[in-house]
Parts: C-alpha cells; structure tokens; sequence
C-alpha cells in the first residue's frame, strides 16, 4: 500500500553487497541488464576521444601523461537514443536516495589492453584545485562488458591500510572489484561531516586480456 505522494506506488528490491565501510563501497550484481549495457556502449562507441584529467595547481597535461590512458565519452540520459542511460539513472536514484538532478553526464570509458587509470580521488580538494561550487559525494559504476583479465577498480587504502608507506599509484593493491557487465559499484568520497575521506583513492588496474567499457555518474552535493 502507498503512503507517500511523491515516491514509488510499492516496494522494489536493488539487491547490494557491503564490500567495504572504509571507504564505503557497495556491489549492486545484476544492476542493469546485458541490452542496457550493449546499447550503451554502441551509442557511446561513435564519440569516444581521449580521456583528460582536471588538473591541479601547477600540473600541466604533459607532467600527467600516462596517468588516464583510456578513451570516453560524455553521455546524458537524453543524448541516448535506446533510453538505457535513462533507466540507469532512474535506479541510481533509487540506490543512492539522491535525485537524478545532482548527476553530472555520464562518462562512458573503454579502456583497452595495458590502458589504466592510476589512483586518484574524485572528490576535489579546494587545496590543490581551487574553490568549489559543489562538491562530488559518491561515484557509480556500471560495468559494461566482462574483462577477461586485469581491468579492476582498486581501493589501495581500504580500513587505512597502505597510508603510511610509499605508495606507489601505479600499483594494484588492496581492495579489487573485478568488472562483471550488468554489475555496479557505488563509493562515496565524502565522510558523513563533508569532508573527503581518504581511504577513497581508488583507480582503475590495467586491462591485461580483453576490453573493459564502463559507465561512471559522479554524484553532487548540489544540483548539477
């Protein structure tokens, strides 16, 4: 029985798997299914170009080449044609309980073989990047297509582990979510006070054997 005007009519069910509470990040098996997944790549496919980086103080894009080697695409729910962006959304909304309207385009990335993305955040520190009008709150990832080998999303500081060493961010170490096509991952990058929790530096391993096509929805603190 529905009680609220403004949400849905009955219960549904998003099936999650608690991977980590620091950072905290959730599986979501089976998020979208096999067509969504391969409408979305075809439409992404025509558009990809290089993929860039937002640059800190005093980085140029020759200092951080090599750093994201894969190619991507832009892509709002209204730019696809299939209507699979749309319905992603709509139950990343669900997921998250945060509207559609914090989210900025989705970032459609192929990363082919020995292509990776080194550890970063997605959050924006205002030290290093200047002053920001909002702020990204959590990521969403929707795996594409299956990768045979290599190609997973690393959490080298899972329960702080790795923070006082050396690290190297070429190196895939700690918690790996290997891409499953249909399946997602949602991190937040914020701690509950707003502040960026630093155990959500994460990357992307390099593809060893095969292709790995994602979608990424990074999550704002205000309307985008």
């Amino acid at each position: 029985m529905a009680y609220g005007e403004s949400g849905d009519p009955e219960p549904s069910l998003i099936p999650y798997q608690i991977l980590s509470w620091k950072p905290r990040a959730l599986y979501f098996p089976q998020f979208a299914t096999s067509q969504q997944c391969e409408n979305i790549v075809k439409t992404a496919k025509q558009r990809l170009v290089p993929s860039t980086l937002a640059l800190r103080k005093g980085e140029t894009e020759e200092s951080t080449k090599g750093i994201r080697t894969s190619s991507g695409t832009f892509l709002s729910a209204n730019e696809d044609p299939t209507g699979a962006l749309a319905e992603v959304e709509k139950k990343i909304a669900k997921a998250t309980m945060i509207p559609r309207y914090h989210g900025e385009p989705f970032n459609v990335l192929r990363y082919e073989i020995g292509q990776k993305y080194a550890s970063h955040y997605d959050a924006f520190d205002p030290a290093q990047y200047g002053p920001q009008k909002s702020q990204r709150v959590a990521s969403f990832l929707l795996y594409l297509t299956d990768v045979e080998e290599g190609g997973e999303t690393m959490f080298p500081y899972e329960n702080g582990e790795n923070m006082d060493v050396e690290y190297d961010y070429e190196k895939c170490i700690g918690l790996k979510v290997k891409p499953r096509k249909g399946d997602g991952l949602l991190f937040y990058s914020l701690m509950v006070n707003g502040t960026i929790d630093p155990t959500s530096l994460h990357g992307s391993c390099p593809v060893i054997r095969g292709e790995k096509w994602v979608a990424t929805k990074w999550i704002r603190d205000k309307t985008v």
